[in-house]
């Protein structure tokens, strides 16, 4: 399998139809070809090919989805595309190298690229999912690209990592995909909840946590282990179910 075959496009909430029609260009152009759109606005594929022109092959093979989760779940790794940092997130502008650093970690599975939507890019949610921000070395004082033009340049420089000796290397350990991350995710939090861990925002907590199992890059065997500590935490903390004695003492009195 081709390197680039492993990367999928994702665009959430994409609001305008023009662009997703640039974005299949730019994915044709660079020959890229796997598109996943989350909660579109309404198109048709004629909308798309006015801009995407000889690109059916690839308007024919879009995928919609009506939640994030379900477009990201067979990604091992998820990139997030940004105009700014944000905290508690790790975001490089070193698209170059972290281009080659993709084309090697592809050996192991499926890479999302995850682009916002056009008004106000990637929301908190989409955020808590991403392993790693990526932002284009733009002019500081107007950073914001239209997002065809951001999928073209990030596409551009993966295409250029593919062709050079420094992205030949040794295939990538495997890595959990995001739906079993997601599971482990889940299941540390009501871990946490039963053992009455939490003391303020849970969800600061989570997304602390989330960050050290993407720095991690946890593989799948690693992942079931934590899991099944945390469902055993959960039955642990879990009252234990009265017996028949105790039943019958309370019923005595």
């Amino acid at each position: 399998m081709h390197p680039l075959d492993q990367f999928i496009v994702v665009l959430d909430h994409p609001e305008n139809p023009a662009n997703i029609g640039a974005v299949v260009r730019a994915m044709k152009n660079m020959g890229f070809h796997r598109l996943r759109l989350v909660a579109p606005a309404p198109y048709t594929d004629d909308d798309l090919l006015r801009l995407a022109h000889r690109c059916d092959d690839l308007v024919a093979q879009i995928e919609v989805f009506g939640n994030l989760g379900d477009a990201l779940a067979p990604a091992r790794l998820v990139v997030g595309t940004a105009a700014i940092a944000h905290a508690g997130l790790r975001i490089t502008q070193d698209v170059r190298g972290l281009a080659t650093t993709l084309v090697q970690q592809a050996t192991a599975g499926p890479i999302a690229l995850l682009f916002g939507a056009e008004a106000d890019g990637l929301d908190r949610t989409a955020l808590d999912r991403c392993h790693l921000l990526a932002a284009l070395p733009a002019n500081p004082a107007y950073p914001a690209l239209n997002l065809a033009q951001a999928v073209l340049l990030f596409l551009h420089e993966i295409r250029m990592a593919t062709t050079t000796p420094a992205s030949a290397g040794a295939p990538s350990p495997p890595a959990a995909t995001q739906a079993q991350l997601e599971q482990l995710f889940a299941a540390s939090e009501a871990a946490l909840h039963a053992i009455d861990f939490f003391r303020y925002n849970p969800a600061a907590v989570m997304r602390t946590l989330r960050q050290l199992a993407y720095r991690a890059a946890l593989r799948p065997d690693e992942v079931a282990l934590l899991l099944a500590i945390a469902r055993r935490t959960v039955r642990a903390a879990s009252p234990a179910p009265a017996s028949k004695s105790d039943e019958l003492q309370a019923g005595d009195l």
